[in-house]
């Protein structure tokens, strides 16, 4: 197994040799995995391109390292634990003996089904175990999975679909959150009917069992083509940097990116990054809450726990349902070990009070976790409390879809913590504050842009399709550095402390929304002349979208008009970027190259306009008043 750091000295002295020897540090951790070919060089890279090559030449299936070298010691293990959206719904179980079998038999029907290595397969599915099979079975054959998270609208998936040019869509009949009953499958069809031509085969998964629509040509049912297959399936070999998974991100411009993680260097980090971050032990159950359509599902509910040999739970349902209490019956229930989730869930539970964490026996918590953006203080101190009861040290996790691991963060029980701070680098990576004009800021007590200057082996490769966007976006702000878009601060002691992005993207509840992909849905309401999206506070999802819109005819019923804005985003998008306040305005403050002065907005949307700042390059400063006057916040001058 990959070394697992047990003390503070040892988290020195092996961050500084990670630091001063790190093709050997990396080496070592690589030679614990199963390779059908070592690799000829560990590292070889070269950011200004970005080139980035890990164990060059090394040959491997990743999910050999999940599955099959687990299944003589661990065969009759727990692999997957299944817990239901219907609490009365008998959890379900998969030991890494029928988790291999299942995986195998679902490989071998979609080779069954025209997918070859190389071929890019779309998912679009609910929290279910088929989804962690669906995602296993293509890494084992080599397709590409591209996991699109069950929230997003028929057009955000037809513009996935599209761009990575799917063979394949796999989804399910319909999706069971709370006490909802969502038409997955109609959305599948709805985004299908906007010219996705590169898909051949819809494959469902029977959910719910409602009635669905069915295209005989292109419709198959997953477990008439899985449940014949045969349970030997075996596993293509790899290059080290052959693609494992594409995952869409939002950025600053309005098209979302495909970022791209390869096999090899993924693989190593994911599972060092799980066994030192959570501190799993033989025998612990372990509880990441995300959904497998974001980047912590996949890294630590899939590949990091089964390439650790762990027992990883997978939930359908919601913190809140049937009550707020749900989260912390299933601790009890299963005896969970390390729990991990966002700071939206986190504040949403603190507000229902704490009766609903009381009635439940954590005390098998060792570990408690936060993840998806930073987490404030009053709720740190709370699940602090009352969730870890003091004795379940918190890691306030800071990383990316990019980074495909978790960068910076406390190791429990090992380095301290502190509220509101990620605190410190893992092993390998380095990272550094830079000011505006490119300098480094030397030494503590400073803030800066959050730079990584060395690579790290699960970090970006590239974005699908469009390799000059992903030098533009990560690479080209600073010589040789990777740009990670978050500005931070470090303390007197060198923990980090991410104050936010500095980019137009804004975390709604952990999730990476781009201003222009909500302004560019806003613009297709047919009143809307244009429109400027910002992140404002909000107690609950941390920041919330704030749209000033500029209407060609006057509105006369402002509830009902947000209510149509808000209806076009989510099909648009998807529920999740709809815009939280919405302000009418008569026109929006540019400089006179008609730049947007976003600044400006964002103190109207805080409620701060105490300091404007210089408002004279502004082609029209009366407009800044009139903005203020229609504030939906209550502003302190």
């Amino acid at each position: 197994m990959t070394l697992q750091i047990k003390t503070l000295e040892q988290y020195k002295e092996v961050y500084q040799q990670s630091v001063e020897q790190p093709e050997a540090f990396w080496a070592a951790q690589a030679e614990t995995f199963q390779w059908r070919k070592k690799w000829d060089k560990v590292l070889d890279y070269n950011f200004s391109e970005p080139n980035i090559n890990w164990f060059k030449g090394g040959k491997l299936n990743i999910t050999e390292n999940c599955l099959d070298r687990h299944l003589a010691t661990r065969g009759e293990q727990v692999a997957i634990l299944w817990e239901a959206n219907d609490p009365n719904t008998p959890a379900k179980s998969y030991t890494y003996k029928q988790l291999h079998a299942e995986v195998c038999k679902a490989a071998n029907a979609l080779k069954a089904m025209g997918i070859q290595k190389g071929d890019r397969v779309c998912f679009y599915m609910p929290m279910v175990p088929e989804l962690a099979i669906g995602v296993l079975a293509c890494a084992r054959i080599g397709a590409v999975h591209s996991v699109v998270f069950a929230g997003f609208s028929a057009n955000a998936l037809a513009d996935r679909i599209k761009d990575a040019t799917c063979k394949m869509v796999i989804c399910s009949d319909y999706n069971s959150r709370g006490a909802k009953n969502i038409p997955v499958k109609q959305i599948v069809d709805d985004a299908l009917a906007l010219g996705c031509d590169s898909i051949e085969t819809v494959l469902v998964h029977k959910n719910t069992g409602g009635k669905i629509n069915w295209n005989t040509e292109l419709d198959k049912w997953w477990h008439e083509e899985v449940a014949a297959q045969s349970t030997d399936c075996p596993a293509e070999e790899m290059d080290s940097e052959d693609m494992l998974f594409i995952l869409y991100t939002s950025g600053s411009t309005g098209k979302p990116k495909g970022v791209v993680h390869t096999c090899g260097g993924y693989m190593v980090y994911t599972c060092f990054s799980f066994r030192n971050v959570f501190q799993y032990q033989e025998g612990d159950v372990y509880w990441c809450t995300a959904d497998i359509g974001w980047i912590t599902g996949h890294s630590y509910i899939v590949y990091g726990p089964l390439l650790a040999g762990a027992t990883t739970i997978m939930f359908e349902g919601v913190p809140t349902y049937p009550d707020a209490g749900r989260f912390w019956e299933v601790c009890d229930k299963h005896k969970v070990n390390q729990f991990y989730t966002a700071p939206t869930a986190i504040r949403a539970l603190m507000a229902k009070g704490d009766e609903y964490v009381d009635k439940y026996d954590l005390s098998s918590l060792k570990v408690i976790g936060s993840v998806g953006e930073p987490i404030n203080q009053e709720a740190w101190e709370w699940y602090n409390k009352e969730v870890g009861k003091g004795n379940a040290p918190i890691v306030d996790t800071w990383w990316q879809t990019e980074t495909g691991g978790i960068l910076i963060t406390p190791l429990p029980g090992i380095t301290d913590t502190k509220p509101c701070y990620a605190s410190y680098p893992m092993p390998g990576v380095q990272p550094v504050l830079m000011n505006a004009d490119g300098e480094e800021v030397q030494g503590n007590g400073v803030e800066g842009l959050l730079c990584v200057k060395f690579p790290w082996p699960s970090m970006i490769r590239t974005t699908y399709g469009d390799h000059e966007r992903c030098k533009n976006v990560y690479f080209s702000a600073f010589e040789n550095m990777y740009f990670t878009g978050d500005g931070a601060r470090r303390d007197e002691n060198g923990r980090y402390r991410i104050i936010g992005r500095v980019d137009d993207v804004i975390n709604v509840s952990g999730h990476r929304m781009g201003t222009a992909e909500v302004e560019n849905a806003i613009n297709e309401h047919e009143n809307v002349i244009e429109s400027a999206v910002v992140g404002y506070p909000h107690d609950i999802k941390g920041q919330g979208i704030y749209a000033y819109i500029i209407t060609q005819q006057a509105v006369e019923d402002e509830a009902a008009f947000t209510k149509e804005v808000r209806a076009v985003v989510t099909r648009e998008i998807g529920p999740i970027a709809k815009p939280d306040l919405v302000q009418v305005v008569p026109g929006l403050p540019k400089t006179r190259s008609g730049k947007i002065m976003r600044r400006i907005l964002r103190k109207v949307a805080s409620g701060d306009v105490s300091n404007l700042g210089d408002t004279s390059t502004l082609l029209n400063p009366d407009v800044v008043q009139a903005v203020m006057d229609g504030a939906k916040v209550e502003l302190k001058k």
